[in-house]
C-alpha cells in the first residue's frame, strides 16, 4: 500500500457517552455507508479546521482544546446530543484503503441533555450496559474500547 502523505494524517474522534445510569450511547450506520455499511460504532469524526480557524486563538496564534471542540461538534451532528467531562482514553492509528494515514483519538465523555436525532448515515441507537453490547454487531476494537471505558469511569465490567 502507498502512503499518500508520511506527515500529513485524518484525524478522527470518537466518543462514548455514559449516562447517569451507565449506559453507553451506540449508533448503526445505514445500508448505503461505504465503511462498515450495518455495523454498529460510537459516535464521532473527523477533525476539521473549522473546529479552530474560526475562533479567536491565544496570543501566539494558538488554539487549545480542539479535539474536544470537534468531539462535542461530531456528538451535537450525529446524535443531537450535548456532552461534558471529556477525557481521554486510547488512540489508535491505521492506514486507510487509500492510503492515507488516520489517527483516532478515543474519548469518554458524559451525557448532559438532549434527546437523540439521528441524521441519515444512522439508522439506529441503543443505550447498553457492557454486557449488553455484546449483543450488537460492533465494528472491530470497539468492545475492546467500552471495556476500558467501563473500567475508566468505574462501572462494573461484565465479561
Amino acid at each position: 500500500m502507498e502512503i499518500k502523505d508520511k506527515k500529513s494524517h485524518y484525524i478522527s474522534i470518537t466518543g462514548k457517552i455514559f449516562r447517569d445510569d451507565g449506559k453507553v450511547l451506540i449508533v448503526k450506520r445505514a445500508p448505503n455507508e461505504k465503511n462498515y455499511p450495518n455495523r454498529w460504532i460510537l459516535p464521532g469524526g473527523k477533525l476539521t479546521t473549522d473546529d479552530y480557524l474560526h475562533l479567536k486563538p491565544n496570543s501566539d496564534g494558538l488554539w487549545y482544546n480542539v479535539l474536544e471542540k470537534a468531539l462535542k461538534r461530531e456528538i451535537k451532528e450525529e446524535t443531537n446530543l450535548d456532552v461534558d467531562n471529556v477525557d481521554y482514553l486510547i488512540d489508535m492509528a491505521f492506514i486507510r484503503g487509500d492510503g492515507i494515514p488516520t489517527l483516532i483519538v478515543a474519548c469518554i465523555c458524559d451525557f448532559r441533555c438532549g434527546e437523540v436525532k439521528l441524521p441519515p448515515e444512522l439508522t439506529e441507537c441503543a443505550w447498553v450496559n457492557l454486557e449488553e453490547a455484546k449483543n450488537y454487531d460492533l465494528i472491530t476494537g470497539v468492545y475492546e474500547e467500552l471495556q476500558l471505558a467501563f473500567k475508566k469511569k468505574g462501572h462494573s465490567i461484565y465479561i
